[in-house]
């Protein structure tokens, strides 16, 4: 049984996922189909209400994703599941982000030489620690690079607010702790230097409206929702000098799958001469891939989340029909921005050019 408790908006909440403290075999998450009108901790104590909570979002985000996997197989160990089923479940959940797969991969491959199931337990729990921890680290790092990027265009601006827009939640919500295309916007903030955020809303969901807004308010950091449509209008008018966007899966090559959206943004970006720059973990990269419009599986989701809008009402979360109810509605999760479009990726360890050459510079040993 998935338990759930309701603790109002806590000021200072930085993480996604975490241990239970007083019961180290129950896995902790935000669930965040509530935000931002309620902070609802669930509690996970099985593999299949892992996968249940990776499907239906309760938790979203590439490199998220990747850590609540890794945490779903170390529960089907604790609880003497069938770990090939485990998997599988786990793994059929999200097609597209690529962290999925990499994080079983890390735990299968731990637990592969060991007899004892004790030890199982022991190695999936250590890799699931670990797989969070350097995802914290490589948040990081992210964000030290991002922040170059900031301060030369504050420098540039003569002190003047940089305006930076991003596209659905690339935030601590969608990692562990500081996310990926907002890491440079927090180390900017912290580093007092004048900032402000156009937040597209990132529709069907409202990733943007709901997540980013909200963890951009905890901070404290200047910021406006837009509707999607409304990026290219301020672009054109000059009221963003950067787009900073994440990505669930980029290709060697340098082509970046993000939520649906993110490509339009990027047309709009280069038409404007606005750098355009991905957020990219390794963990995200496919060196497998090389055409993204090819090789990235593209999520469809259910209709539903096209024709229905959430809303708090009367001190209650309702969600609301938007068409009519025989309208029937497409539902296409991601979209893929071609390299072409992208200033650079921006990895933890380094800004790469959105090539393969560039890309295997940072890291040679992908050759």
């Amino acid at each position: 049984m998935v338990g759930r408790r309701s603790t109002g908006l806590i000021q200072g909440v930085r993480r996604s996922i975490w241990l239970k403290e007083d019961d180290e075999q129950v896995v902790q998450i935000i669930d965040q189909r509530h935000l931002p009108h309620r902070l609802v901790i669930e509690d996970i104590r099985t593999s299949e209400e892992m996968a249940r909570a990776v499907a239906d979002m309760h938790l979203r985000g590439a490199p998220l994703i990747g850590v609540a996997a890794a945490y779903g197989m170390y529960l089907a160990f604790a609880r003497g599941e069938d770990p090939r089923r485990a998997e599988e479940k786990l793994l059929n959940t999200r097609p597209t982000a690529v962290n999925l797969k990499w994080a079983l991969e890390q735990v299968r491959s731990a637990v592969e030489n060991e007899i004892s199931a004790a030890k199982k337990i022991q190695k999936a729990l250590k890799t699931a620690n670990r797989i969070a921890a350097d995802d914290i680290e490589t948040c990081r790092k992210i964000g030290g690079h991002g922040l170059k990027i900031i301060e030369s265009i504050a420098k540039r601006k003569n002190g003047a607010s940089v305006e930076i827009l991003t596209h659905c939640n690339a935030g601590w919500l969608a990692c562990v702790e500081w996310g990926t295309a907002t890491s440079a916007v927090y180390q900017a903030f912290e580093k007092k230097i004048q900032i402000h955020v156009w937040v597209d809303e990132t529709r069907p969901r409202s990733q943007g409206a709901r997540l980013t807004a909200w963890e951009l308010a905890e901070r404290g950091i200047p910021h406006r929702v837009i509707v999607d449509s409304a990026a290219g209008h301020l672009m054109q008018r000059g009221h963003v000098d950067l787009v900073i966007v994440g990505t669930d899966r980029t290709t060697r090559t340098g082509d970046v799958a993000n939520k649906i959206g993110t490509y339009l943004v990027a047309l709009a970006a280069k038409d404007n001469r606005v750098p355009f720059y991905v957020a990219a973990p390794s963990s995200s990269i496919d060196w497998n891939a090389k055409d993204g419009v090819r090789d990235i599986p593209i999520e469809e989701r259910h209709a539903d989340e096209v024709k229905y809008v959430q809303g708090f009402s009367d001190g209650e979360v309702r969600q609301v029909r938007l068409t009519r109810e025989d309208t029937e509605a497409a539902n296409y999760a991601f979209d893929v921005t071609p390299r072409r479009l992208i200033t650079g990726i921006i990895t933890e360890r380094g800004i790469a050019e959105a090539n393969e050459r560039s890309l295997l510079r940072l890291f040679p040993e992908k050759k």
